[in-house]
């Protein structure tokens, strides 16, 4: 890694510790055995990438999940289940975060929904006391307001554009293979971030 000027960072498996077999758990406990069907860090169907990109609200998200399970849950049960993968903030993480902050540009580029945000914001708010996750960030780019999600290229050729970054000068950092397979073709430096590493073991 020579060069880089700008860090765009990932979420899920970087700052905040994800756990998708627990949202798994949670529907097939509510009986809906085809969950991991519709929906992986891996793979989403059309329902999950409608969510993930703003196409649809969370009420039509409930509603179209009721009918396509064929289950009569209520919101509140299908927003608990879903939410149920997201954990806790890696403090430490945070912490180095505000120690390179002023040496590179950095951006949040984050695949999630609307009701994961409202859930991580409040988790971030009572596990730290502060308001802003946000705040760290130049900019905090979330696939439901970009209209755009990862793996796809068009979503990083939009940041690069809208901050007038240079690819070769800027590193992506995700825990997805598939998300750093994009940035690389594109010319984007990247670092594959995989338990039990984290941040703070990354020297830069």
């Amino acid at each position: 890694m020579e060069g880089i000027k700008n860090i765009i960072f990932d979420l899920g498996g970087v700052f905040l510790n994800i756990d998708f077999s627990k949202t798994e758990k949670a529907f097939i406990d509510l009986g809906v055995d085809q969950f991991s069907e519709m929906f992986t860090q891996h793979h989403s169907n059309d329902l999950f990438v409608d969510l993930e990109t703003g196409s649809i609200r969370p009420e039509a998200f409930y509603e179209a999940f009721r009918k396509g399970t064929g289950t009569n849950l209520s919101d509140e049960v299908i927003k608990n289940a879903w939410n149920a993968l997201l954990l806790d903030f890696r403090i430490p993480s945070l912490e180095w975060l505000e120690l390179i902050k002023n040496k590179y540009r950095i951006f949040l580029f984050s695949n999630t929904n609307e009701i994961h945000h409202d859930a991580f914001i409040e988790s971030y708010r009572q596990q730290t006391g502060k308001g802003d996750f946000d705040a760290f960030f130049e900019k905090a780019y979330y696939s439901q307001n970009m209209g755009m999600r990862k793996p796809n290229p068009e979503p990083f050729l939009h940041i690069l554009k809208e901050q007038n970054l240079v690819a070769a000068e800027t590193l992506f950092i995700d825990d997805t293979i598939k998300n750093i397979e994009t940035a690389r073709s594109l010319g984007i430096q990247t670092v594959h971030l995989q338990w039990p590493q984290t941040l703070p073991d990354l020297d830069l």
